[in-house]
């Protein structure tokens, strides 16, 4: 894959004396961190370039896209091919999401999964882009190893996060993944939502009873950082907390590595710095998102007063799914919050659920919200076994229009609210016929 990177350093090169450039990346952690690296690498390279983050693309977004510019796409575009190919211009993607379009002669992909390669990250690709340019950008490898967390990567490293882990100075500890696990533990566990542990998130009460039954006390006044833990406090606590999920053993899901890089001079949680640039994204401020990683203290103070917010309706959306009707089956779950909660929620929500110990192993959980005339519609799968969510919706949306996209564990779509019916009845009947054919 490194050959074809300096290729495309090359061709672009060569373009960008012609055309000017134009980055598009995708608005979640991974597409903004992966907009932070490629832009702070074109800029040091003194290319002019314009940028733009979005939510997703579609036709008429691609048709309208000037051809008299060179069209460069981060963390998204792979399932956008027979659009792209219709452009008058070259187009390159920087990608790692499923290709199951021809690439046309047009668009130089860049992309791990076509490679029989290690799976990274939008952010990992940019990187490896950046420091194949110039070592000078390994300073990036910090937000390449956030997007990494922020895309779910984290679990299975490969040799090349090895490697960019090097780069980026990480400290890595296993322990709870409770997050932030730089913030005493008291805090953390209050407004922990993923994972969400019942009786305790969003209870100052069930915190401090969680706290006396795992034999934690405030030292100095205060309770220790879940990374100062040592790993007998550590066993402590995830047995309290297993026992809040009635004693069954789904330590595996809850128990990882923690990542800690340093920002701002201050130490973080890598988990944590990628929720609060999700947030602002998700909030529709990805503007802030950028400059905070880009380093603006603005923007840094900007996207922690955001973060509070979507903290606290994030917490709102989880009690509404927790307290409303859900249409459920062996195996899968199915959330219709409609107006209730924010289309750029939903996916959060759908995370979150996904990654609760309440639901066994392949357990699917599809997630709807209204978003204008159309329905946004997110679907996970829990643990890392299962049935391929995206083929799942693929054979439902296909025939009554839309496209999906993301991965075999995580995908969504777009709907038109007129087919909410259709769609609904159609899930249903594809997610008992997957339970079928699976068993």
């Amino acid at each position: 894959m490194l050959e074809k990177i300096k290729s495309a350093i090359e061709r672009i090169d060569q373009l960008s004396k012609a055309k000017p450039l134009k980055v598009i990346s995708h608005y979640d952690t991974d597409g903004i961190t992966s907009a932070a690296i490629f832009s702070r690498a074109l800029y040091r390279w003194g290319k002019k370039f314009t940028l733009e983050i979005v939510k997703g693309l579609d036709e008429n977004y691609i048709s309208g896209l000037s051809d008299k510019e060179v069209l460069i796409f981060l963390d998204l575009a792979s399932g956008s091919l027979d659009y792209l190919k219709k452009k008058n211009t070259e187009v390159f993607v920087f990608d790692h999401h499923e290709v199951i379009q021809e690439i046309p002669a047009n668009v130089f992909m860049v992309n791990p999964s076509l490679e029989g390669k290690d799976m990274l990250s939008g952010a990992g690709v940019s990187y490896l882009f950046a420091k194949t340019l110039s070592s000078e950008n390994k300073d990036l490898a910090t937000l390449a190893v956030i997007g990494m967390v922020g895309d779910l990567l984290e679990k299975e490293l490969s040799k090349t996060y090895d490697e960019i882990l090097g780069d980026a100075e990480c400290t890595v500890k296993k322990g709870l993944l409770l997050y932030p696990s730089t913030r005493p533990l008291d805090r953390a566990l209050e407004y922990s939502s993923n994972p969400y542990i019942p009786g305790v998130t969003g209870s100052h009460k069930g915190v401090m009873e969680l706290l006396r039954d795992a034999n934690l006390a405030r030292n100095d006044g205060r309770f220790k950082a879940l990374y100062e833990l040592s790993e007998e406090e550590m066993r402590s606590l995830i047995t309290a907390i297993m026992l809040r999920f009635a004693g069954e053993d789904k330590s595996e899901g809850l128990v990882g590595n923690i990542y800690l890089v340093k920002l701002f001079n201050k130490l973080e949680d890598a988990r944590e710095i990628s929720a609060l640039i999700n947030a602002c994204s998700r909030m529709n401020h990805p503007d802030v998102s950028l400059g905070f990683c880009l380093g603006n203290k603005k923007s840094k103070e900007e996207a922690e007063r955001i973060y509070i917010e979507y903290k606290q309706q994030l917490m709102y959306a989880l009690k509404y799914v927790e307290a409303s009707e859900k249409i459920s089956g062996s195996k899968y779950l199915i959330i219709n919050a409609k107006n209730n909660i924010k289309d750029t929620l939903i996916g959060t929500v759908a995370s979150i659920i996904s990654h609760s110990p309440i639901y066994s192993e392949g357990t699917i959980i599809v997630a709807l919200a209204y978003n204008e005339d159309k329905i946004k519609v997110s679907a996970r799968i829990t643990g890392k076994e299962g049935r391929n969510v995206r083929e799942v919706l693929n054979k439902v949306v296909v025939p009554i229009g839309g496209e999906v996209g993301g991965h075999p564990n995580a995908a969504g779509c777009l709907i038109s609210k007129e087919h909410e019916d259709i769609f609904m009845e159609g899930l249903k009947k594809a997610l008992e016929a997957e339970l079928i054919r699976a068993q």
